[in-house]
């Protein structure tokens, strides 16, 4: 076991007796790194200079198609997870104060959907629902087929995050795909959850690389990186890096976890951490940075 303080590691068991819930409580506790993964530094997340949103407000918009209990269920799901304290404080070390998440409600919109949605027809839908400054969920049905260019989901894919100009602003969105059968990413026992955990991922990447996308047009621009927040100069965003480093064994990052209140589990990816060089989960404490 390692304990990390914010100057330094200590090996091996506490030898300390601390006040529950005190400064000295959050600077003793145990930093643990999830099973399967060595410490890799060399991928730790760096700020850059760009935008990041530590107080997230989004939306579910469910595309035509979706069964309604898996609607209710995926609703409830990522609430809880976007909320728990202990998850979130995974997320706190990137941010100089509290991260919140307000969920404002979900809906389902009409019409039909093609066999095959590419990020035009995603980023013009999410130009048309944009509102406020919520991040714009979509969610495909049973059976549609999210693409990337030459990549889809078919092929590995389970969804985007991104952004649109909305007028006089900038809209952030995110959209994953019904990850079921040999379509998006399949790591758990119903489509909802494998949903809830891509949404995770996604979300989780708005917070803290939202600006993502304009760099990526930028190109080579003067300047382009510094619109990236906290990114992994050698890994990427905070979601893609465990991701990589699983080499396909899915079921390393993408698990069921408890919740703080105790009201049961929630399906979700973990996390990179810099504070343990690899990926992280729930943790009951206050995180300190590295």
């Amino acid at each position: 076991m390692s304990t990390r303080t914010p100057n330094r590691v200590v090996e091996g068991p506490l030898s300390v007796v601390v006040a529950p819930g005190s400064e000295a409580a959050a600077a003793y506790r145990s930093a643990v790194r999830a099973p399967g993964f060595g410490p890799e530094p060399s991928l730790d997340l760096r700020y850059l200079g760009g935008r990041t949103l530590p107080d997230l407000t989004y939306t579910l918009v469910y595309l035509e198609g979706w069964p309604a209990d898996g609607r209710t269920e995926l609703d409830r799901a990522l609430a809880a997870a976007m909320t728990d304290p202990d998850l979130n404080n995974v997320l706190a070390q990137y941010f100089p104060s509290a991260v919140t998440a307000t969920f404002e409600g979900s809906l389902v919109h009409p019409g039909p959907v093609p066999d095959r949605v590419d990020r035009t027809w995603v980023e013009t839908l999410a130009g048309q629902l944009a509102e406020g400054r919520a991040v714009t969920c979509i969610v495909l049905p049973p059976g549609a087929v999210l693409a990337d260019g030459d990549v889809d989901s078919q092929h590995g894919l389970g969804g985007y995050h991104g952004s649109v100009d909305a007028g006089s602003s900038e809209r952030y969105y995110s959209v994953a795909v019904y990850s079921d059968g040999d379509n998006g990413i399949v790591a758990f026992d119903e489509p909802w959850k494998n949903v809830c955990a891509t949404l995770y991922h996604e979300l989780q990447e708005t917070r803290t690389d939202p600006d993502v996308e304009d760099a990526i047009r930028q190109g080579s621009a003067p300047g382009a990186d510094k619109l990236l927040g906290w990114y992994s100069p050698r890994g990427g965003e905070i979601g893609d890096i465990p991701m990589a480093e699983a080499n396909g064994d899915i079921g390393l990052v993408m698990k069921e976890v408890p919740l703080a209140d105790g009201s049961g589990t929630v399906p979700i990816q973990l996390m990179w951490s810099n504070a343990v060089d690899g990926p992280e989960g729930p943790i009951p404490q206050p995180h300190p940075t590295k």
